[in-house]
């Protein structure tokens, strides 16, 4: 990896030691910064102490965009993302979350106080990474995604993380990730005994007022 593509980290950290953190991933096109504003509007207790971090992923050509170079997770070949999966560029970005997740727990927080997130792209690796993820996290935020890889994770399913739970969201009107996308990755999950809780909302592809509520929300009963 050149000094292109390396992950650099935008880190919102809380006053006192870290006692949890949550690493969130960007969708496609976007950067570490595009979630840091969401933060203030969680409405988290002080006393959690949730270290958030929020890398880039790297830039590399993206063949649904004429392979323009952007930053992306890995890449897309078509809109009928679910059932194309770039099998290269999600192992290397899972081992991209794994290492800042193994860099955490060195820190000091323990890897049952980590929660996997990420929205679209960024969402589809914390859940691939986050159920093979070999210790114990918090939970798994994924938000207006799906299930990368599905057909491996029977096989490859971390039996640390087999009862986390799964916060899943996504727009009714998503007309970048299909909304069927996400249902059916729910369905597949649950079938799996995955304890997953769902919402969707009347929207796009975006994050609502009402999303960043239920966000918080989970945030709190899954840290607290």
């Amino acid at each position: 990896m050149n000094s292109e593509d390396a992950p650099i980290i935008i880190e919102t950290r809380p006053g006192e030691p870290a006692s949890a953190a949550v690493i969130w991933l960007h969708g496609l096109g976007a950067d570490g910064s595009d979630f840091v504003p969401l933060v203030s509007e969680l409405d988290l207790p002080a006393n959690i102490n949730i270290r958030f971090v929020f890398p880039h992923a790297p830039v590399r050509p993206i063949t649904i965009n004429q392979g323009y170079h952007m930053r992306g997770w890995y890449d897309i070949t078509s809109l009928d993302i679910a059932n194309r999966d770039d099998m290269e560029g999600i192992l290397a970005s899972a081992q991209i979350l794994n290492r800042l997740c193994d860099e955490l727990v060195a820190s000091g927080i323990a890897s049952e106080r980590i929660v996997f997130a990420g929205f679209s792209q960024g969402g589809a690796i914390a859940l691939y990474a986050g159920l093979r993820y070999p210790k114990k996290l918090a939970g798994i935020m994924a938000l207006s995604t799906y299930l990368p890889l599905g057909d491996t994770l029977a096989q490859e399913a971390s039996a640390a993380n087999r009862d986390t739970p799964i916060f899943m969201a996504h727009g009714l009107q998503d007309d970048i990730v299909a909304f069927q996308f996400g249902v059916r990755s729910r369905t597949r999950l649950q079938q799996q005994g995955y304890p997953v809780q769902w919402t969707d909302y009347s929207m796009g592809h975006s994050v609502s007022i009402e999303e960043i509520r239920d966000i918080g929300n989970w945030l709190k009963n899954t840290l607290n």
